[in-house]
């Protein structure tokens, strides 16, 4: 067996009660490695097609892999697989934090949650040892104060804990699954998988650090991390969080506002990270082992917000969600929103971009305040932003409808609703727009589980970083505003680079190419010091490539292919404001590119499936039969 596993998957089968530890074995690990597409190896072998997402059939799988626990940068960090409830197709979802190593510690690789528990339910871990706790008098409780309790009543205040939260236990289809209280796994729905198998929460304490295939070289290589970074491109994430990008995205042209209607928002600045690192900032946390230190800590404390500091502070993604998607420049009202959102369990890119988008319909006259329980839900309301977080997590009024996000809301309120949302495949759009960063236009229409700004490198990485793309075979770059052949080559090798990433669990702002900590030499480097494999750049991509594939033979047997490869109406409206006023996209221009996309992958280009003949050299001849 190699290094850095534990080679233990728990399997809890929550009807029964009972539990059981698979060993898989070492080629098992090389195969499929860990995170995601381990995942996936379960999730298709357990979960049959057409499942219900809330129903006991749907397999939930957290997934770690060799790397998890070890002594450097950018490893403690977990994924989610199952069936969403969000897209009706394959669910994916990573966080970071503390939580990861510890289940490492605490002696297995993954864990694999079958069928639904009669009455609600926790799950003890503690060095290899695992039990079936109630959790009656934890449901409905929000995740700071469950973590509380449990680090009481297992006596033992430096247990990790992972939680659905009250969202997800009232089916908000958007539910993230929270760890340490405030990092989310938020995409694609992982909480309401979580809330409806009646699991409220996991505890787990470790002790047993995995030995290491190389500890001295492992060492030297979390020692020149350290060394790196304050000269590395990461260095001013650290410092401002991932917030400090608001400003070059509005400078672009690239700042989502007002639900997508334009690039540009005249109150950026309010919300970018030197504002909070100047106003609101408390201390910078970390993950396990991670020299960065990016995550935020904030403080508010007045007559109209408080938020605590237990629940972290607003990344990026969620400053532009809960900001200028809803065009509002007001840091604490976005930092109350964020604290809600981890407390009751809710991703806020999709809880931000849902209320962005009923704020359009109320502008445009098709919701009124006798919609919305007489709320004026207009851009620019703060105190309506908020209080409509609250009513989601808690389906009340109009959040009810919210609560299943906005494509499916749009349904219910008709075509032109429908026109102005800013989702694929039911899954709301990340702030990262394809307006100035092209390939994006053909990621967030391919990619599997919808819409995702961290399943591929970002266009303006081709020609800054010419070295780092040359390691993956890129020598041609090409500038951001172009959707061609090569940068169709770009976006599908760098998905295969960010997908094996989400299965070896590694973290994107660490070893991705465009961040420089480290580059793919070094994350080749810690997999042979961790585990002991002598993987080439093209092994990495091939496991991505595996991974990749999985997922969507997963979503062709919920009968999804090329048609579900779309992008909504509303981007082919032309922004207004700014460096991008008058730019919409392109819809021949993303058929032409799904063409060559599929045609690089192996896929049938009429369906977007995979051929029998890729499946078979990926070693997936068993998911190629799932096919027919």
């Amino acid at each position: 067996m190699a290094y850095g596993y534990a080679d233990k998957i728990l399997h809890i089968y929550l009807s029964e009660g009972e539990m059981e530890i698979e060993r898989p074995g070492d080629a098992f690990y090389r195969k499929y490695v860990g995170g995601s597409a381990l995942g996936l190896y379960y999730l298709l072998r357990h979960t049959p097609p057409h499942a219900d997402p809330l129903g006991p059939e749907n397999t939930l799988i957290f997934a770690l892999s060799g790397l998890t626990g070890a002594p450097v940068s950018g490893q403690s960090r977990m994924t989610a697989v199952a069936k969403s409830p969000l897209t009706n197709a394959v669910g994916d979802s990573q966080c970071g934090g503390f939580f990861p190593a510890e289940l490492k510690w605490a002696g297995f690789d993954a864990l694999v949650f079958h069928g639904r528990a009669e009455e609600p339910v926790y799950l003890w871990i503690k060095d290899g040892q695992a039990e079936l706790r109630s959790a009656e008098g934890l449901w409905g409780k929000p995740t700071g104060e469950v973590q509380a309790v449990l680090r009481e009543e297992l006596g033992d205040p430096k247990l990790k804990t992972l939680q659905c939260g009250p969202a997800g236990e009232r089916g908000v289809r958007f539910a993230s699954v929270m760890a340490d209280v405030n990092r989310a796994m938020g995409r694609t729905g992982m909480g309401a998988v979580m809330g409806s198998k009646g699991l409220k929460a996991i505890a787990v304490r470790g002790t047993q650090k995995p030995q290491l295939a190389d500890k001295e070289t492992l060492v030297n290589l979390a020692r020149l991390g350290a060394k790196r970074y304050p000269t590395s491109g990461i260095y001013g994430t650290g410092e401002l969080g991932t917030a400090r990008v608001v400003e070059y995205q509005d400078m672009t042209g690239g700042l989502p506002t007002r639900n997508w209607s334009s690039g540009t928002f005249e109150g950026h600045m309010a919300l970018d990270g030197s504002t909070m690192a100047e106003t609101i900032l408390q201390e910078r946390d970390t993950c396990y082992g991670c020299v960065v230190r990016c995550k935020r800590v904030v403080k508010v404390e007045n007559e109209r917000w408080e938020v605590d500091p237990l629940y972290g502070g607003p990344e990026y993604e969620t400053a532009a969600a809960m900001g200028s998607y809803c065009g509002i420049d007001d840091l604490e009202a976005v930092s109350r929103a964020n604290q809600l959102c981890n407390m009751y369990g809710m991703d806020t890119i999709s809880c931000g971009a849902t209320i962005a988008w009923a704020m359009d319909c109320f502008q445009e006259g098709i919701l009124t305040e006798a919609d919305t329980n007489g709320l004026e839900l207009r851009f620019g309301n703060a105190e309506a932003m908020v209080e409509m977080v609250e009513k989601i997590a808690h389906r009340e009024g109009f959040g009810d409808l919210l609560a299943e996000g906005s494509a499916r809301a749009a349904k219910k309120v008709g075509e032109d609703a429908e026109d102005l949302l800013a989702a694929v495949k039911n899954q709301e759009y990340p702030a990262h727009m394809p307006h100035v960063k092209r390939s994006l236009a053909l990621i967030y229409a391919v990619n599997p589980f919808g819409a995702d700004h961290e399943s591929s490198e970002h266009d303006p990485t081709y020609e800054g970083y010419p070295e780092q793309m040359a390691k993956l075979g890129l020598t041609d770059p090409q500038p951001s505003d172009v959707l061609n052949e090569e940068k169709v080559r770009f976006a599908l090798v760098t998905q295969y680079l960010h997908s094996f990433h989400d299965s070896i669990n590694v973290c994107n702002f660490v070893f991705g190419p465009s961040w420089q900590l480290y580059d793919v030499d070094h994350l080749r480097e810690a997999v042979r010091a961790v585990i002991g494999w002598d993987l080439s750049v093209e092994d990495l991509l091939e496991i991505g490539e595996r991974r990749l594939n999985m997922q969507r033979v997963f979503n062709a047997r919920e009968g999804m292919g090329r048609e579900a490869d779309t992008l909504p109406k509303k981007m082919r409206k032309a922004l207004e404001g700014g460096k991008t006023d008058g730019v919409a996209l392109s819809p021949q221009a993303l058929e032409r590119a799904k063409d060559m996309y599929y045609d690089m992958a192996g896929w049938d280009v009429y369906s977007g499936i995979p051929t029998r003949g890729k499946l078979a050299s990926l070693g997936l001849d068993w998911a190629a039969d799932m096919l027919g």
